[in-house]
C-alpha cells in the first residue's frame, strides 16, 4: 500500500509518544529504527505483535535497534497498553496522522465484509544513515521479531 520503497530515504517525522516526549526520525541517526504501524492498541493482533518485540527486546538492543511503535490512538491509549504489557519500548500516539500519512500506510481496508479506511499493519526498518532498508507488509504478528532480525 506505501509508495515508500526499499533504498529510499525514510519520511522526516515528529510525533509525540504516550508520554508526551517529542520523537524525531534525527533522533535516530546512527541507529538502526524498526517503526512499526499497527491498527490499534490493545488488539489481539497488536498485542501479539507487540510483545513479541518486547520478549525479543534485548536482541533488538543487542544490534543497534530503537523500536517505535506507532497507531492513531490517542496519548492515554498508549499508556494503558504500554503499561498493561510493559512495552520496554515508545509508542506514537499519531492521532492527527502525520507520521502515518507520512509512511503512506493509512488506506481502505475490509473486515467481515465492511469497508473503512484504517493503518495497514506495515513495519519499515530504517538503517543508520536514514534509509529504508526493509518494508514489511506481510507481518507476522507472532513471529514478527525473527521476520525483522531474519532468523
Amino acid at each position: 500500500m506505501t509508495t515508500l520503497k526499499i533504498g529510499d530515504k525514510a519520511p522526516s517525522f515528529s510525533a509525540k509518544d504516550q508520554d508526551g516526549n517529542l520523537h524525531n526520525l534525527a533522533d535516530y541517526n546512527g541507529k538502526k529504527l524498526v517503526v512499526f504501524f499497527y491498527p490499534k492498541a490493545n488488539t489481539p493482533g497488536c498485542t501479539a505483535e507487540a510483545c513479541d518485540l518486547r520478549d525479543n527486546f534485548e536482541r533488538f538492543k543487542a544490534n543497534n535497534y530503537a523500536l517505535l511503535g506507532v497507531s492513531a490512538d490517542n496519548a492515554k491509549a498508549q499508556t494503558n497498553f504500554k503499561n498493561k504489557y510493559d512495552f520496554p519500548f515508545p509508542l506514537l500516539a499519531d492521532e492527527d496522522k502525520s507520521v502515518i500519512e507520512a509512511f503512506g500506510v493509512w488506506g481502505p481496508k475490509k473486515f467481515m465484509g465492511k469497508e473503512y479506511d484504517g493503518i495497514h499493519r506495515t513495519t519499515f526498518i530504517i538503517n543508520e544513515n536514514g534509509t529504508i532498508d526493509d518494508i514489511i507488509t506481510d507481518v507476522k504478528t507472532k513471529a514478527h521479531a525473527s521476520q525483522i532480525l531474519k532468523e
